[in-house]
């Protein structure tokens, strides 16, 4: 792999309109949940931290909603093709549930480094894994290896429906709640605070967009000091499903342009976080998913905010170490 090139020369990934996400909603409705927004249970005093609870989605992550919306928007043609992604886990989890529904089949590359969890979860779902080394998966984007074959792809990170789907959560956020000070968005490529960011920042810009990454793989906080796209040497994380060493070129623009700015949350922070979930809230909820709470936790807030709990993939035995561990 080629850590030089940050992006595969395509044309900048555009904002979904609010029609977009709006024909998104209607589209996926009846299948993904309007998830709950849960206040987090806490006796610190201070403004109320809320929880827009992805986890719970009938595929255990808001990845549901974009590949719904994806997957229905195919012709018939396209749908026989059978389904392909690449994907650190969930995206290929709400793929196979898709395809379920669809009645076709469907198969995704996943880093080989992906936890048994995820795995598991992609063959219960019906997915055919492809694990390769992770510098093959991104030279497989880099070099849109999709249009080889004859699958209909999706582009986890900047297809138009996974960010019209993932916008649907801004909506629900604004609808739900009159006042909002911020909201705190896991970033991994990208698609998730692209869509939501984009909802929040047209029809109420003042609400703080912040998003939120591992210390171990700052990718995003690099690209936005250095003003362009930059790789980061990824460390081993428990936020597996946002460890993309790079925000490539063609999310950048987007990406940049919603996110006002990013908090880099520790190990210690996120293990903290989950265990505070469990126990308080009875969310069980994976690494990545628990990064926005631990950032909004240890941030200054001047009034309520949102975090958005992106996913609920994570080992029992991984599970149970950290409750053990952080019970107190």
């Amino acid at each position: 792999m080629n850590q030089m090139r940050t992006g595969s020369g395509g044309p900048p990934i555009p904002p979904p309109s609010i029609r977009d996400v709006e024909e998104a909603a209607g589209r996926i409705s009846g299948v993904a949940l309007r998830t709950p927004l849960l206040r987090y249970k806490t006796m610190e005093p201070g403004e109320p931290v809320w929880l827009k609870a992805e986890c719970l989605q009938p595929a255990g992550s808001f990845k549901l909603r974009g590949v719904l919306n994806w997957g229905r928007s195919l012709s018939a043609a396209e749908r026989e093709r059978g389904l392909s992604t690449q994907s650190a886990g969930n995206t290929a989890q709400a793929l196979g549930y898709v395809a379920n529904l669809l009645g076709v089949p469907a198969r995704s590359l996943l880093p080989d480094s992906a936890p048994r969890v995820k795995v598991d979860g992609v063959r219960s779902y019906g997915v055919t894994p492809v694990p390769v080394p992770f510098s093959a998966l991104m030279d497989y984007v880099f070099d849109r290896g999709w249009e080889q074959e004859p699958y209909s792809y999706l582009n986890p990170w900047g297809d138009r429906a996974m960010l019209a789907g993932s916008g649907t959560i801004g909506l629900e956020l604004l609808d739900e709640l009159s006042e909002l000070s911020a909201v705190y968005i896991p970033v991994g490529g990208g698609g998730l605070v692209s869509g939501i960011g984009s909802v929040i920042k047209e029809l109420r810009p003042a609400v703080e967009v912040v998003g939120v990454q591992s210390t171990a793989c700052p990718s995003l906080g690099a690209a936005l000091e250095a003003g362009r796209p930059a790789w980061v040497q990824a460390a081993a994380t428990i936020c597996d499903g946002t460890s993309v060493p790079v925000v490539v070129d063609e999310m950048y623009p987007l990406v940049s342009s919603v996110v006002d700015r990013v908090v880099l949350v520790s190990e210690d922070d996120v293990r903290t976080a989950i265990a505070r979930l469990a126990l308080g809230n009875k969310l069980v909820v994976e690494g990545s998913g628990a990064m926005s709470l631990a950032a909004a936790l240890g941030d200054r807030r001047d009034g309520p905010v949102a975090c958005i709990l992106s996913g609920g993939s994570i080992g029992a035995e991984r599970l149970a170490e950290i409750l053990t561990t952080r019970a107190g």
